[in-house]
C-alpha cells in the first residue's frame, strides 16, 4: 500500500479520485493500492513556552528571553482527532512508502514534515510536486515522484522561519507587554505594516498644498485646455503667468483672432484586460468596490471554493495559470456560461482560445495558479449576495482576459492663440474586446482612472477639423486647483503597501529591495488579512470610515519598540538567508543561532528603554472587577471599554456595527445597549428598538426571521465575550505571530 499525505481535504479528494482511492474511510480514502489522507492546514505546531516549563505561563521579564534549546513540536488541540489517524496510518505495517503531496512551496512543505516526523516516521517519503490539481496535473506528477530528501533544504528553510518568527514575536511581545503592563504585540511584519500606516499619516500632517492655475477655452463646441510648451504639463504654480496669458488670450480674442487647428492626430491604440486575480487583488478590489475587508474576502473566497467549489484555490500569490490548466479553460467556460455570463462565455466556449503569455506562463505559477472559475457547475441561487459580488469580480476578470483588446482611435486637436498651445481629445471606440466582459459596469481601469491634475483634458466627441481651420472662441474660463496630500490608507492600498513596501525602506539597499519585491513583500497572501486584522484586534489601528489610522496606543508603541522590528528591511534580510537555507548555501543552525542572539539584544534593548507607556484612552468608569478605570477603545466593527490592566480581562461592547439596514439611509446601523434596551441608531438620526426591528423585518419578510436575527445577536454577543486580557499569555504565545 502507499500513503498518501495532502494539506487539505479538498485536495486528498481530488488525488484519490485520480488514484481510484474511491472507498471514503474515516479521515482518509482507500482504493487501488493507495491510502489518502489529509491535514487541515497544520496538524503539528511548535511548543508554546509554557509547554517547556509550566512557570512560563505567567509573563515576567524575569524569564526573558524564551530560547528554547531545541525547539520542539505539538499536535494542535482542535486537530487532533485527525492527527492521530494520519499517524496511524503511517505506521501500519502494510505502508510500503509516502507520497508527500503538500502544496508544492516552503510552508507546504513544513506542514508535512512536522506531521511524519512527529509521528516517527522511517518509510521512505517521495514528494509530488505539482501546481494545480487537475486530473492531467496529478497524473503527470504521480509519473515524476522525487525522492523526498530533494527537498531537505526546503524544509529547514521554512522550519528556521517559523523558529525565528516564535522566538522574536513571543519574546518582543512578552517584554513589551511587561516592561509597560499594556498589551502590546509586535513582530517582524506587523509591526512594519503599522510603522507604514504611520508613516502615511505623517506625510499627510506634514503636506503643504500648493495652488495651480490652468485655462480651458471652449471654441467651436470643442472645450481647448491650454498645455506648457515646455513642460507638457496642463497647468502652472506661477499665478502671475496664468494671469498674464489670459490677458493676452482675451486680447487677441478682442482684435478678433480665432483658434487656429496647428495639428489633428489620430492614433489607433489598443488596452489589454487586466491580469487575472492573485489574492491580494482580489481582496482590493473587493474593498475598494464592495468595502470588505481582507479577512472578509478571505471567508468568502474560502466557501467559494470549499462549499460551492467553483472557484479555485484562494491563497495564490501568482496571477498566471499553467499550460496544463490552460487545457481545461473551455470546460471552465461552460460551467459558469450561466446567469448574466451564458451568452459571453458561451460564445467563448465554441471558439479557439489564444493562450498567450499574458496569462499563461508555468515559470511565473509557484505554489498555485491564479484564481479562476473551477470545472463545476454553477448555481447563482445558492450563493448569498457576498458570495455573488465576489465570485462576479473573478468571472468578469476570467472572461476580460480570455477576450481580445479594446481597441480605439484617439484623435487630439492642437491648436494655437495668442502664441500658446491649445489641446482637445476625442476617443472612437472600433472593438470594446475585453471590456465586453464588464457590459454597462466600470471597469478597474475607469474606476481608478484620476489625472494627475484636475487641470488635464477630459476626452470628449470631437467634430471633422483639418490642420489650417479656424475657429471662433466663445469663452475663455482660467481654472484653479490644489495639490492634495496623499490619501489614508485603506485596507486595499495598505494590502498593496504590504505587496510592496520597498518606497517604505529607510535603507537603499538595492539586494534587499530587490528580494522584498521577489518575495512578494510583508507577509504572505495567506497571511496579510490576518495581520491587518490583528492590529485592528490589538487597538493599534482603527477605522474612520473607510480610513485607516493609527491610534494613539500604536503611535506610542511605535516610539517604544526597537527601531529594527519597524522597518521592512528585517523581512528582507530574513528573505535573503532564508532562501540561502532553501538552496543549501546556509545552515539552519547558523541563522537560528543570529536570531537568538538578536532575540537577546532586543530583550536588553527593550528592558533598558526609560520612556512610559501613558493610556490616552481611559475613562472615568471604573472596572467592576478589578476597579481600575477603564479604556474607551475602537474594535474594527465596535466601541467597548476594556480594562487598563492586562491580568484582568474585562471588557464591555458599547454598540457594534451590524448588517441591519436603515429603512431611510440604506446604511448599517450601530446597535447599543444591552437586553430588552438594545437599540439601532442611525448616522442619519434614525433610531429604532431591537424588539421594533425584528417585528418590522418579520412583516417585511425580507429573509430575516426572528430566529436568524437571535443567531446573529447570539454570535456578536458571542464575539464581544471573548476575553480580550485574562488570557493574553495564552492568546499570544498559540499565536504564529509574524
Amino acid at each position: 500500500m502507499i500513503l498518501c499525505t495532502c494539506e487539505k481535504p479538498s485536495v486528498a479528494k481530488d488525488i484519490a479520485k485520480v488514484l481510484g482511492a474511491n472507498k471514503y474511510q474515516n479521515g482518509y480514502y482507500e482504493g487501488n493500492g493507495y491510502l489518502v489522507t489529509w491535514a487541515v492546514g497544520h496538524l503539528v505546531t511548535l511548543c508554546y513556552p509554557e509547554d517547556y516549563d509550566e512557570d512560563l505561563k505567567k509573563w515576567s521579564f524575569d524569564t526573558l528571553p524564551i530560547i528554547p534549546k531545541q525547539f520542539k513540536t505539538k499536535v494542535m488541540d482542535h486537530v487532533k482527532d485527525q492527527y492521530h489517524i494520519v499517524e496511524k496510518l503511517i505506521q501500519r505495517d502494510d505502508i510500503e512508502y509516502i507520497v508527500n503531496c503538500g502544496d508544492a512551496g516552503r510552508e507546504g512543505e513544513l506542514v508535512a514534515r512536522w506531521i511524519l516526523e512527529k509521528s516517527e516516521c522511517k518509510k521512505p517519503i517521495k514528494r509530488l510536486w505539482i501546481s494545480s490539481v487537475t486530473d492531467k496535473a496529478i497524473r503527470e506528477g504521480f509519473a515524476n515522484l522525487r525522492d523526498g530528501r530533494a527537498y531537505n533544504n526546503l524544509y529547514h528553510a521554512a522550519k528556521a522561519r517559523a523558529e525565528a518568527d516564535w522566538l522574536v514575536g513571543i519574546n518582543a511581545t512578552r517584554a513589551m507587554t511587561c516592561k509597560y503592563n499594556a498589551q502590546l504585540s509586535c513582530g517582524r511584519v506587523q509591526t512594519p505594516t503599522l510603522a507604514m500606516v504611520a508613516h502615511r499619516e505623517k506625510e499627510i500632517r506634514s503636506f503643504v498644498p500648493k495652488e495651480y492655475y490652468g485655462m480651458q477655452i471652449l471654441s467651436g463646441g470643442v472645450r481647448f485646455t491650454w498645455k506648457d510648451a515646455k513642460s507638457s504639463g496642463y497647468c502652472t504654480f506661477q499665478k502671475q503667468r496664468m494671469d498674464e496669458i489670459e490677458k493676452k488670450v482675451k486680447a487677441e480674442i478682442k482684435s478678433g483672432k480665432k483658434m487656429i487647428i496647428k495639428e489633428v492626430k489620430t492614433t489607433a491604440k489598443k488596452t489589454f484586460a487586466p491580469g487575472l486575480y492573485d489574492l491580494t487583488e482580489l481582496q482590493r478590489d473587493a474593498n475598494k468596490r464592495f468595502g470588505y475587508s481582507a479577512k472578509e474576502t478571505l471567508n468568502i473566497m474560502q466557501r467559494l471554493y470549499e462549499s460551492h467549489k467553483v472557484l479555485t484555490y484562494p491563497r495564490t500569490d501568482s496571477r498566471y495559470i499553467t499550460t496544463d490548466v490552460a487545457d481545461t479553460l473551455k470546460e471552465r467556460l461552460k460551467a459558469c456560461s450561466v446567469g448574466p455570463y451564458r451568452k459571453l462565455a458561451g460564445s467563448l466556449s465554441m471558439r479557439p482560445i489564444r493562450k498567450n503569455a499574458s496569462f499563461v506562463d508555468n515559470k511565473k505559477v509557484t505554489d498555485h495558479h491564479a484564481i479562476i472559475p473551477t470545472e463545476q457547475f454553477v448555481d447563482l441561487q445558492t450563493m448569498t449576495n457576498e458570495e455573488r459580488k465576489v465570485y462576479d469580480l473573478v468571472v468578469r476578470r476570467f472572461l476580460a482576459v480570455l477576450l481580445p483588446a479594446f481597441e480605439y482611435d484617439q484623435t487630439v486637436f492642437t491648436g494655437g492663440l495668442a502664441g500658446e498651445s491649445f489641446t482637445a481629445k476625442g476617443k472612437i471606440v472600433k472593438s470594446q474586446g475585453w471590456k465586453e466582459a464588464y457590459e454597462n459596469l466600470e471597469t478597474d481601469e475607469e474606476w481608478e482612472e484620476a489625472d494627475d491634475l484636475a487641470a488635464a483634458p477630459k476626452e470628449q466627441t470631437l467634430p471633422s477639423v483639418k490642420k489650417g481651420d479656424s475657429m471662433p472662441v466663445a469663452k475663455v474660463t482660467v481654472t484653479t486647483g490644489k495639490t492634495t496630500p496623499p490619501a489614508y490608507f485603506t485596507e486595499a492600498t495598505l494590502l498593496s503597501a504590504m505587496e510592496n513596501p520597498v518606497r517604505y525602506m529607510e535603507s537603499k539597499d538595492a539586494k534587499a529591495a530587490k528580494t522584498l519585491g521577489e518575495t512578494g513583500g510583508l507577509g504572505t497572501v495567506a497571511t496579510r488579512a490576518d495581520i491587518i486584522d490583528k492590529l485592528f484586534n490589538s487597538f493599534l489601528m482603527e477605522k474612520k470610515g473607510n480610513e485607516i489610522h493609527v491610534t494613539g496606543k500604536g503611535k506610542q508603541l511605535l516610539e517604544l519598540v526597537p527601531s529594527e522590528l519597524k522597518k521592512p528591511e528585517l523581512t528582507a534580510a530574513w528573505e535573503m538567508k532564508l532562501s540561502g537555507i532553501a538552496k543549501g548555501n546556509l545552515q539552519e543552525k547558523a541563522f537560528i543561532e543570529e536570531i537568538s542572539d538578536y532575540t537577546e539584544e532586543l530583550i536588553r534593548e527593550i528592558k533598558s528603554g526609560t520612556q512610559t507607556f501613558r493610556h490616552d484612552n481611559l475613562t472615568n468608569k471604573k472596572c467592576p472587577q478589578c476597579g481600575k478605570r477603564l479604556l474607551a477603545v475602537n474594535g474594527k466593527n465596535s466601541k467597548m471599554l476594556v480594562c487598563q490592566d492586562r491580568e484582568c480581562g474585562y471588557r464591555e461592547t458599547l454598540s457594534r456595527t451590524s448588517n441591519a439596514r436603515c429603512p431611510k439611509c440604506h446604511k448599517k446601523m450601530e446597535l447599543y445597549g444591552k437586553g430588552e434596551d438594545q437599540t439601532f441608531i442611525c448616522k442619519c438620526g434614525y433610531k429604532e428598538k431591537l424588539s421594533a426591528f425584528k417585528n418590522r423585518r418579520e412583516k417585511e419578510g425580507a429573509g430575516v426571521s426572528k430566529r436568524d436575527v437571535q443567531s446573529y445577536l447570539k454570535k456578536q454577543q458571542k464575539e464581544a465575550a471573548k476575553p480580550l486580557n485574562n488570557a493574553f499569555a495564552a492568546a499570544f504565545a498559540k499565536l504564529d505571530i509574524k
